[in-house]
């Protein structure tokens, strides 16, 4: 009789799967192993060792194990268990999200011809009736057909798979041109049947070198071939080939040099860069407020402690997380340091680097996956204990864990904005329970719930409240730009006075950031005739115009209008497509149009703009921030990226431009967010030997959130903010979760959330007040409908329950799973 185990699955099903175990097979809880689901072969992690038989159907077996030990902890097996409870998150997504080892395993995706396929083909029709192929189609080539009829590259792929066998995607793709939506369509249509599989791979990274063989006599050569020598004489007797590469030196000639034994080629493990820029070096001394913050931290390590650090910006709390791990790895334990996005992991790489050398790993997005493999696997071995990365980097299998450090705490890019919904913040203070570790948020704009924890007692709050060396803190000017374009009758980006002092401060060779929080050149083109906005097909959100060159502010056509939900593109039509008039115009200014003002303005600047256009990747980032750090841009321009911890002390100047539009947005967060953003970039002015100024421009000089940034009065704004959220019981004062209801039919989406409403409101839960059914703020994207309700409750126990009780009834009611989206502790409610 085999055993059994159970087994969590990346499906969107809230349980687990039991399956057999060949004869004699032994697997670990938490160990991987490939198991067959549906008419897949899916990855999943071991939950269960010693399951019951199952009585009501037969199981099916596992096919491979791929670990013999567990790769996941007991402790992180709770902490998966805890996410899976907390956010109700289905257990395998959670497991998945924590193992990113997608490398080791090589999967192909097949399709085969069904029944009900043989039935269209042999018939000629569509689903609707519709002949696939016309007399005239036939006449045609395939692949001019396929080209320009969908129901004749439909047939062409029922055709090729008509023989019987699994065609793997990509040889399906290459015979019959078809693309993935009309594969995608076909399979809706159950037309075709898609397989898996999957197996192992060896994910490691190789590298292959050029090595000089030594004690050779050189016979006649060419110049190529002796530059080659050279080269690898100049620089040990050995180069990677990527180096020769680089220098423009074929590879045929090296090829040459290798059959005739003067070189040889070596397969060696590819060494992993830290990365990272040269960021201005911590001081060796720590003042009186940061050795206290490091005495408060490192006294309780060793069992679990939860600690608040609230320091102003440029009060050094990264010098304060640096001996802090320091004081970890002296007792033998490791640590984990998370920051908030991507673009501030070079800065804090180099600093690490400096400081730890090989003992960091790194983990984020940005890497390859053999890479993020390649640095789990240094973590689970313990080869790193110093790891640093961005949300995900909480699940690092580091051992023996002592220190978590969350930067930036306040940041909701903690927040995973897909399944599983979890706040790494919240993760962390966990994961720091079960580990029995310290975990410390540090923040200069702490999140109002980390703080209401703090003045509670749950957390331990330490105060830094002046700037190293004692620095000023940056003074402040509000300018009212509805007085401005009084005084000046003209709408204006840039206000007189921000254009002045940048100005002076480029003059006297500082350096100076302007922030501009909306990507592209203008975040709208609109009709002056009719009033409608030029949206996106797939989305319901105006397309935002990004300039391919100097022109005015009138729209032209054949410039390009994308979508920053779903990537699409299209040009700027001639006319109207609503009324057809010819008068469109660019509404809202963007980074990029800032930048082109900019460089109107001060022509003589050496101007960099930072945006999710200009960083595409990691080293965009880093070559961008080196060129900031060395002083070779001297006028940056950008989104919120420029605001999260850069510290160039050559900053004196910063200016806030349309920050406080969210002012206006449907979410009761959004004062907490315009004064963290104008507080954090206003950090970023007088980190060096000079003094800091902030020009800030705002429609709402008098609202308490402005005034209260413009004077770094935080525990002020805390107190009048989290009095409105108690009023209204928001959080921190009750908690929240977001249901989002989505289909790509309308009326599915609206027939599924009402079905849920009329389920709340027959139930009633006790102490769950619920808001909707209706459509939610961005009413579709992707092709997706969706609506939504909110539920706001003074308890997480009756939320959870509520939450629980919907989806059960959603599940006896037949709508999909994947189709409800259930956000705890929602940031966004868009």
């Amino acid at each position: 009789m085999p055993a059994y185990c159970e087994v969590a699955l990346p499906v969107p099903l809230d349980r687990t799967f039991t399956y057999a175990l060949q004869e004699g097979e032994l697997v670990a809880r938490g160990a991987r192993v490939i198991a067959p689901f549906r008419n897949e072969k899916l990855i999943g992690v071991v939950t269960t060792t010693d399951a019951a038989a199952p009585t009501d159907f037969e199981a099916k077996y596992v096919e491979a194990v791929l670990d013999d030990e567990p790769l996941l902890s007991e402790h992180l097996l709770a902490l998966a268990e805890w996410i899976a409870g907390y956010y109700l998150a289905p257990l395998g997504e959670v497991l998945r999200g924590m193992l990113p080892l997608m490398a080791e395993v090589r999967r192909f995706v097949y399709y085969r011809i069904t029944d009900l396929g043989r039935d269209m083909l042999a018939g000629s029709i569509d689903g609707d009736g519709q002949i696939l192929r016309s007399p005239a189609s036939r006449r045609r080539g395939r692949k001019e057909e396929a080209s320009t009829d969908k129901h004749g590259m439909e047939r062409l792929v029922l055709e090729r798979l008509a023989p019987g066998e699994s065609v793997k995607v990509s040889t399906l793709r290459t015979a019959t041109d078809a693309s993935l939506p009309v594969l995608a369509g076909m399979l809706r249509k159950k037309w075709i049947a898609r397989e898996t599989t999957a197996t192992e791979r060896d994910a490691r990274r190789t590298e292959r070198f050029a090595v000089l063989v030594p004690d050779t006599r050189l016979p006649n050569l060419t110049k190529l071939q002796q530059a080659i020598l050279a080269e690898l004489a100049a620089n040990g007797g050995e180069l990677p080939l990527a180096h020769l590469r680089r220098r423009e030196l074929p590879y045929s000639t090296l090829q040459t040099l290798v059959r005739r034994e003067l070189v040889r080629i070596e397969e060696r493990a590819a060494a992993f860069r830290l990365g990272g820029i040269e960021a201005p070096a911590q001081p060796l001394n720590l003042n009186e407020s940061q050795m206290e913050a490091l005495a408060s931290i490192v006294s309780n390590l060793g069992g679990f402690h939860s600690f608040l650090l609230h320091g102003v910006t440029g009060s050094g709390k990264t010098a304060v997380y640096l001996r802090a791990m320091q004081r970890t790895l002296d007792c033998g334990q490791s640590a984990i340091l998370l920051v908030p996005e991507i673009g501030l992991t070079p800065q804090m790489a180099g600093l690490l680097d400096a400081a730890f050398g090989q003992r960091v790993a790194l983990l984020h997005s940005a890497l390859t996956p053999e890479e993020r493999t390649e640095q789990w696997r240094r973590i689970h071995r313990g080869e790193a204990l110093i790891v640093v990365g961005t949300r995900s980097a909480i699940f690092a299998p580091a051992p023996n864990l002592g220190l978590i450090l969350v930067d930036e705490e306040h940041d909701q890019s903690y927040k995973q904005e897909e399944t599983p919904r979890y706040n790494a913040r919240d993760v962390a203070v966990m994961r720091a329970k079960l580990a029995g570790a310290v975990v410390v948020l540090g923040s200069a704009t702490p999140s109002l719930e980390s703080w209401q924890n703090s003045v509670q007692g749950k957390y331990t709050r330490i105060e830094m409240n002046d700037r190293v060396k004692n620095r000023p803190l940056p003074e402040v000017e509000l300018i009212d730009m509805r007085r401005e374009f009084q005084e000046t009758g003209q709408e204006q980006l840039f206000s007189r006075s921000l254009v002045e002092q940048t100005r002076q401060a480029l003059d006297r060779g500082e350096q100076t950031i302007i922030l501009l929080n909306r990507r592209g050149y203008s975040f709208a083109v609109i009709c002056r005739a009719c009033g409608q906005k030029l949206e996106c097909q797939n989305c319901a959100i105006a397309l935002t115009h990004h300039k391919p060159s100097s022109e005015d502010a009138i729209a032209r056509a054949g410039q390009r209008l994308e979508c920053h939900y779903c990537g699409y593109k299209r040009i700027v039509p001639a006319k109207c497509p609503n009324c057809e008039s010819e008068h469109l115009y660019y509404l809202g200014a963007g980074s990029q149009q800032g930048e082109e003002r900019l460089a109107e303005i001060f022509p003589g600047a050496r101007i960099g703009r930072m945006d999710r256009d200009t960083v595409r990747g990691r080293h965009d980032l880093e070559h961008l921030l080196a060129r900031l750090h060395s002083g070779e841009i001297n006028l940056l321009v950008g989104t919120q990226m420029i605001a999260k911890g850069h510290d160039i002390h050559g900053v004196t100047l910063v200016g806030v431009v349309g920050c406080d539009h969210a002012l206006s947005m449907p979410d009761f967060r959004a004062a907490e967010r315009v004064f963290q953003l104008m507080t954090q970039v206003s950090g970023r002015a007088g980190r060096g030997e000079l003094p800091g100024r902030v020009v800030v421009q705002t429609y709402y000089p008098d609202h308490y959130a402005i005034v209260a940034a413009s004077t770094h009065d935080y525990a002020g704004f805390a107190e009048r903010e989290l009095k409105y959220r108690r009023w209204m019981h928001y959080p921190p004062f009750g908690v929240l979760a977001n249901v989002l209801v989505q289909s790509e039919k309308l009326e599915e989406a609206a027939g599924w959330s009402a079905e849920i409403g009329k389920w709340f409101q027959k139930a009633s839960p006790e102490g769950v007040r619920v808001l909707g059914p209706c459509t939610a703020p961005i009413a579709r994207i992707k092709n997706v409908y969706r609506f939504h309700l909110i539920l706001k409750a003074g308890s997480r126990k009756a939320l959870n329950a509520a939450l629980r009780g919907a989806l059960a009834h959603a599940d006896e009611s037949g709508i999909p799973r994947r189709s409800i989206i259930v956000d705890v502790d929602a940031q966004r409610l868009m």
